[in-house]
């Protein structure tokens, strides 16, 4: 693994067990076994690798909840919903990057295609909508959060 797999491996490292906010150059470097210039080298800046991270480990996430599904399909809305409970330190990451992308323009460009990634994976914008407005609620409100048998009850009242 060279330099630049490895630094993507220790931010998603990192990510998962510090968040955005308190993951430094140097928690990187050292989950890497890297020297920390080589954020820099690699990536430009801390946030840019973090970015790329975060986008690799959701895709990795896509290709799970694919696979599931494969074999469940009527099953998407509960484990979409049971995502927000076997990888919360992966959406409050998410949660974390949609703040920082409003101060960082770089940031912001890599997490809007995140997004647009994420909508054609669910179908498009309305699901992704959902999907985000489930994970907060399930994230700051567990306990009051809908269950997915709620949530498909309350998709069918829509239609």
């Amino acid at each position: 693994m060279g330099n630049r797999e490895a630094l993507l491996a220790g931010a998603k490292q990192c990510l998962v067990e510090r968040g955005w906010a308190h993951t430094t150059v140097r928690d990187i470097a050292e989950a890497a076994g890297v020297n920390h210039a080589a954020i820099g080298y690699h990536f430009g800046s801390r946030d840019m690798l973090l970015t790329r991270a975060l986008g690799q480990a959701l895709d990795e996430l896509g290709a799970e909840i694919a696979d599931r599904l494969a074999e469940e399909p009527a099953q998407r809305w509960p484990v979409l919903i049971g995502t927000f409970t076997t990888h919360r330190a992966l959406w409050v990451a998410l949660l974390e990057a949609s703040v920082e992308a409003q101060r960082s323009p770089e940031v912001h460009k890599d997490f809007v295609a995140m997004l647009d990634h994420g909508r054609a994976g669910l179908g498009g914008p309305i699901p992704m909508a959902l999907l985000l407005g489930l994970m907060m609620q399930c994230l700051a409100d567990p306990g009051n959060a809908p269950a997915p048998a709620d949530v498909i009850a309350g998709l069918g009242s829509l239609t």
